[in-house]
């Protein structure tokens, strides 16, 4: 799944040559139409399909910006601004092309759902190969709650002192650490591969509960998440399977990892142990995290 870094870098590379643009018109793949029909929602939520293609026709993309593991499209039609919010899913993409056969890869080109076509002639698409993101159309962020519950941006002033804070509730404290910090409400944007990455560096077990961590080590596990995910953002993100940019080029974090994905330990040369934890595989050094 991509997290923040993955995120942040679709979003640079949209901004400069997206915003400012007129979305002419949208066409959903008969996927979502099929998945409407028959009672599920599939890519575009909370608004039928064709209302869906219809309000997007003649907006302009004002600003795209990333709040956690989202992205917000900034949208206006006669004065009046909406937010088309993106959630990746598992294996969600953007393309901008002239024509849908530009997309290189296969697996990305069979499961486009979604065309947006610019004044420019250009189309901005979505694919999705397992169909687990999300186009949400709202008038404000307001208007979908669970987006008003998410931690404050890593890299914000205050969101160490809110992790510190979150994790001494009664809801968190007793959880193993990685599930913590992998919650969206704790850190924003911190998922399986940097959470795994983060306990590495700190040699903390992933099972171990929050509340056996001491204060200052929290802050120096905060920290470490910072740091990590800043790398990836530096050096475009992980591509461990699906994750491209919108030239569909892979990232190159991948190649910098440590533990995630690892068998053999490379602090101590043991074999790695796994175990589930907030319905994630955690990979770990039982020797070297405690």
């Amino acid at each position: 799944m991509p997290e923040l870094p993955e995120v942040e870098g679709v979003v640079r590379a949209l901004k400069p040559v997206v915003e400012g643009k007129t979305i002419e018109r949208v066409a959903l793949s008969d996927v979502v139409f099929a998945s409407t029909n028959a009672g599920k929602q599939c890519i575009v939520k909370n608004i039928e399909p064709h209302l869906f293609e219809e309000v997007l026709a003649g907006m302009i993309i004002k600003e795209i910006n990333r709040r956690s593991k989202y992205i917000f499209f900034t949208i206006e039609k006669d004065g009046e601004d909406f937010v088309l919010v993106n959630h990746l899913g598992m294996t969600g993409a953007w393309f901008i092309v002239q024509d849908v056969l530009e997309i290189t890869e296969v697996k990305f080109r069979k499961h486009v759902h979604a065309i947006l076509t610019l004044n420019t002639g250009e189309l901005l698409v979505y694919s999705d190969i397992r169909r687990f993101g999300e186009l949400r159309f709202v008038k404000q962020i307001a208007d979908h709650p669970p987006l008003l519950q998410m931690a404050p941006e890593p890299f914000d002033e205050d969101a160490c002192g809110f992790f510190l804070a979150q994790c001494a509730k009664a809801k968190y404290e007793n959880k193993p650490i990685k599930e913590v910090i992998m919650d969206g409400q704790v850190i924003s944007g911190c998922g399986n591969i940097y959470a795994t990455e983060a306990l590495f560096k700190m040699n903390i077990h992933p099972g171990r509960k929050t509340n056996r961590i001491s204060r200052a080590r929290k802050i120096k596990l905060f920290e470490a998440i910072r740091v990590i995910l800043q790398e990836s953002i530096d050096t475009g993100g992980s591509t461990i399977s699906d994750y491209r940019n919108i030239n569909g080029e892979a990232g190159g974090m991948q190649h910098r990892l440590e533990m995630y994905g690892k068998k053999v330990c490379p602090t101590c040369g043991n074999a790695t142990k796994s175990m589930v934890i907030g319905g994630r595989t955690s990979v770990y050094c039982s020797n070297c995290q405690k």
